[in-house]
């Protein structure tokens, strides 16, 4: 049996970084259900401490999601956790850019806040790994 996944990302601020990561990607953010999140605290299935405030919409304070305009890939939830990242990655992403738009892109997310960590070359393949503003790594090939 074949499964479906989403991708998960540890975040000290997942809102702010699932932002990043939409424009990165150029994929769009999960909106948010203001209605439903009422619900929940009205009925005492949610609190009010388990919500917030951001870019002027209530939203759950736990975590953001972003995913592709046409869902042609897996959803990315950002999900709040009480610390910051400390070891690299085991598992990261890799951006098709495309060969001729990688130094642009490495341009363009660095102004963003992404740092760069790696340049790598295998045979006639090229990538550059980046980090985002909380560290987590990232390939753009």
């Amino acid at each position: 049996m074949a499964h479906t996944f989403q991708v998960t990302v540890d975040s000290i601020a997942p809102h702010p970084l699932a932002d990043w990561w939409a424009e990165a990607l150029g994929w769009e953010r999960e909106p948010t259900d203001e209605a439903f999140i009422r619900r929940m605290v009205d009925t005492g299935l949610a609190t009010e401490a388990d919500t917030m405030q951001y870019d002027g919409q209530l939203v759950w304070t736990a975590g953001a999601a972003i995913n592709h305009p046409t869902g042609a890939a897996p959803r990315v939830l950002f999900q709040l956790v009480p610390e910051p990242k400390t070891i690299k990655n085991r598992v990261h992403l890799d951006v098709a850019v495309g060969a001729e738009a990688v130094d642009a892109e490495v341009a363009r997310l660095t102004a963003r806040g992404a740092t760069v960590l790696h340049e790598g070359h295998q045979g006639p393949h090229r990538w550059v790994t980046i980090a985002d503003p909380e560290g987590n790594e990232l390939c753009l090939t």
